[in-house]
């Protein structure tokens, strides 16, 4: 196709259809684009026309995309950020940036990770704002593709494809026992892991896959309680002889405050990589940027603090 076809062409339309296939929804869409719903649905059937497919077919309230739509919506990812840096303002301040960010985490991140980097954040940009959401791991790629994710923090647990992520730092794993636990007061053996029940909370299912593979021939633990917020583990620790195994740094501070006793894993573990991850849509966008960089600082000084302090590189974990 000629350059002076695609002229002709409304490339609007395309723009529409990314946040079509978003958000799943004509309304939500229109709202987006400050049109009416009527004015939203022409605009649906121009693309139909212009694109020669349905591109999407009803499921109650939800609109379901077509392979045309997904796989358009997909070609779509370099050219619209390349758009997006282009026409961006040159020169961003984060003083009067006044962005609402939506980071999808796990509970170890919110209460180990991002503490540490939002004093830094709000002293930069003291106007923006933040809502977080749990992680949800199986389904990362649509929480940040539909879910209007604009960054995930966490381990992921499946190929990352288009989405696109650098390392904060390695992050290692121990447990947590009450004082009244029969293990408190003495070295935790293998057949003592197998053989109490465990609580597991959402650090990510990455790193119970990483557990399990560890432990594939062995038995199975008796596994009484997984949930996303570590409190719920904290609420019967006291009630039975339970095993909470969350990341180490954690483990550490969760001791601290709750009085309960730190014990290492008693089989070889690998640390694991802590990542954050986010869209194509994002990568040049000049507040998203600003945000990975003082995340990436921030959060990696701390990572890496932490493993010297719990000395990772020597500990047999």
């Amino acid at each position: 196709m000629e350059v002076e076809e695609i002229y002709r062409r409304d490339l609007n339309l395309l723009v529409a259809l990314r946040i079509l296939v978003e958000e799943r929804s004509v309304s939500r869409a229109a709202m987006r684009l400050n049109l009416s719903q009527s004015a939203m649905s022409r605009v649906l059937g121009r693309l139909r026309d212009l694109l020669a497919d349905p591109l999407f077919s009803r499921q109650g309230q939800s609109l379901i995309p077509t392979e045309k739509a997904l796989s358009v919506n997909r070609a779509l990812d370099e050219p619209l950020a390349s758009l997006q840096q282009m026409l961006a303002p040159s020169d961003f301040n984060p003083g009067t940036c006044d962005h609402t960010f939506t980071i999808a985490t796990t509970d170890y991140a919110m209460q180990t990770i991002l503490p540490f980097a939002l004093p830094r954040i709000y002293q930069e940009a003291p106007q923006v704002a933040f809502d977080f959401q749990p992680l949800q791991n199986e389904q990362l790629k649509e929480q940040l593709t539909y879910g209007r994710a604009d960054l995930a923090i966490c381990r992921p647990s499946n190929p990352l494809d288009t989405l696109h992520h650098e390392t904060l730092g390695r992050v290692g794993v121990q447990c947590l026992v009450s004082q009244q636990h029969p293990l408190a007061g003495k070295s935790m053996t293998l057949d003592d892991y197998l053989r109490f029940p465990h609580a597991m909370i959402a650090i990510s299912d990455g790193v119970k896959a990483l557990i399990e593979s560890a432990l594939a021939d062995k038995p199975k633990r008796r596994m009484v309680l997984r949930a996303y917020h570590l409190e719920a583990a904290l609420a019967i620790i006291d009630t039975m002889p339970l095993i909470i195994t969350v990341p180490a740094d954690l483990a550490y501070l969760v001791a601290e405050r709750h009085q309960l006793v730190v014990k290492s894993l008693p089989f070889h573990f690998t640390p694991f990589d802590y990542s954050m991850i986010w869209h194509p849509r994002c990568e040049y966008s000049p507040e998203h940027e600003w945000l990975r960089s003082v995340v990436k600082e921030e959060c990696g000084k701390l990572i890496a603090k932490r493993v010297e302090d719990i000395q990772l590189d020597q500990v047999r974990l």
